[in-house]
């Protein structure tokens, strides 16, 4: 995976690695992937026939500079724990532009719908912010292209942060996937929760919900998928409920084949003092395949699943509300696929933030 020098044209730099990344980059023009950490969901096959490179930040912008690359596609500005890597790989191509090596387009594709600069914080980490800005208004203001993918991350960037560089373009295109095509029958009685097992994912509160879902549908299955932190509650909540089964960290052709079987996907995201969800991969895969969704409005995909049938509750809401949000979900009329983009937003945004490359 390591390599010394960078011979394609096209980049994409992450602080964070994960499955769901390579495969698209499966099915998009090829590019550099450069990243410095690896997911907990990152599957190692899937790196084979692509550039994959894991490097330091500093290590990355020095493989740019010495690099052909034309097109970066880096990490959104207001994730602040990867805009100095940004930072460091714009300055290094800007340099290599100075000692006439062509200049780069920099384009970036932006979910964060929470401002990070509008949370209260002690005075060392005020101050360590305040560095973070300058560098992610450097950063927003050398961006050629956006792509926003949900209606809120473009409203949170334009409160966040100034107006973008003159000569600079943005669309949004939503996060929306396109329906998967993998077979398998519905279980008209099966809600999968799907990702990390983890107190902002909302696994506890669903664990909570459950008895009551079951009191009314003693029929209904729950299935929890991924792994985390609190893989010992789901574990004890499978041993003291034969309802609920649990999967640890399954292959993607497992999840595809649970998702195809689920009447409802739950992942009833929280906030904390630091994150909020932007999209949930996990919706965009249940969309993908068909699933009712049961979430809360901290999603940037809230209005759009309320206005397609979908049921959408407040964050902190009781075991009560959330059990008949699900209750809901698995006895309404099931959504349609068809409400879904022929393309998968996030391929179409790529093609729209590539375009001319």
């Amino acid at each position: 995976m390591a390599s010394n020098r960078i011979l394609i044209d096209r980049a994409r730099l992450y602080r964070t690695l994960r499955s769901a990344h390579l495969e698209r980059a499966h099915e998009l023009p090829p590019a550099a992937i450069l990243f410095r950490i690896k997911r907990y969901d990152f599957h190692e096959e899937l790196a084979q026939g692509l550039v994959v490179v894991q490097a330091h930040p500093l290590r990355a912008a020095w493989l740019l500079a010495r690099s052909p690359v034309t097109t970066l596609e880096i990490g959104e500005p207001l994730m602040l724990a990867s805009v100095w890597a940004s930072t460091f790989a714009i300055c290094a191509l800007r340099l290599r532009a100075l000692l006439g090596g062509g200049r780069a387009s920099i384009v970036c594709y932006a979910l964060e719908n929470a401002d990070p600069f509008d949370r209260k914080l002690g005075s060392r980490a005020r101050l360590r912010r305040a560095l973070n800005g300058v560098a992610a208004r450097f950063v927003w203001r050398q961006t050629d292209r956006i792509v926003f993918g949900t209606d809120a991350a473009s409203v949170t960037y334009r409160a966040a942060l100034p107006e973008p560089a003159r000569d600079a373009v943005s669309a949004v295109i939503p996060a929306l996937p396109a329906a998967c095509t993998c077979p398998g029958d519905v279980e008209v009685n099966r809600v999968v929760f799907l990702g990390a097992f983890a107190q902002r994912k909302g696994l506890p509160g669903l664990l909570a919900a459950w008895p009551l879902v079951t009191a009314q549908v003693p029929a209904a299955r729950l299935i929890l998928i991924g792994k985390g932190a609190l893989e010992n509650q789901a574990r004890q909540a499978v041993a003291s409920d034969p309802t609920i089964e649990l999967v640890i960290d399954p292959p993607r052709s497992e999840i595809h084949r649970q998702l195809r079987r689920a009447r409802v996907l739950a992942l009833p995201s929280q906030p904390t003092a630091t994150w909020r969800e932007q999209v949930g991969l996990p919706i965009v895969e249940g969309l993908a395949h068909g699933c009712s969704i049961v979430t809360t409005t901290e999603t940037g995909l809230a209005s759009w699943l309320e206005e397609h049938g979908h049921d959408v509750v407040a964050p902190g809401c009781t075991p009560q509300q959330l059990a008949d949000a699900v209750l809901h979900a698995l006895q309404a009329a099931g959504p349609s696929v068809d409400d879904l983009p022929a393309i998968d937003g996030r391929l179409a945004a790529d093609a729209w933030l590539f375009a001319g490359a």
